[in-house]
């Protein structure tokens, strides 16, 4: 079973960064992402998604996203069932987000975010060493290496 979600938006509101009762760091922020198509209408027409990231996720947006921000999160889409305090059931929608992208390559008229981290979540998270900084263990195949073997 596949549950991947990956979207991009506009944060509506600054990341809130907190702690739980063991120290585990986790934030919340919402994205405003624009449908691909316009009402009948013809307006285009927006949904604004919750999202929460946790442990070193969730610090890396609240140290390097703000409201306005364009962000690409990369998660999997939970529903939570819960009780509200009049007593009724409650459902509500979020994304885990495993990784936050820069949706942008500008921050605040102008400087870039060339000390910014690629990833939201360290290699050792993910399993695997992501190249950092636009490296790559790839070589160029230059003409006279012959024809492509596929």
């Amino acid at each position: 079973m596949l549950n991947k979600i990956i979207l991009m938006g506009r944060l509506t509101r600054d990341p809130e960064l907190r702690r739980t009762g063991s120290g585990t760091a986790v934030t919340s922020f919402s994205l405003a992402v624009d449908r691909d198509f316009k009402s009948q209408g013809g307006d285009k027409e927006t949904d604004f998604i919750d999202i929460v990231a946790w442990r070193s996720t969730a610090e890396f947006v609240s140290k390097y996203f703000t409201k306005g921000r364009m962000a690409v999160v990369e998660g999997r889409l939970q529903i939570r069932d819960w009780t509200d305090k009049d007593g009724g059931k409650r459902r509500s929608a979020e994304v885990v987000a495993d990784n936050v992208y820069f949706g942008d390559s500008r921050r605040d008229g102008g400087s870039d975010y060339a000390s910014a981290p690629a990833y939201g979540t360290p290699a050792s998270d993910r399993g695997y060493a992501a190249p950092m900084g636009g490296q790559s263990d790839f070589a160029e195949i230059g003409e006279e290496d012959g024809e492509l073997p596929f």
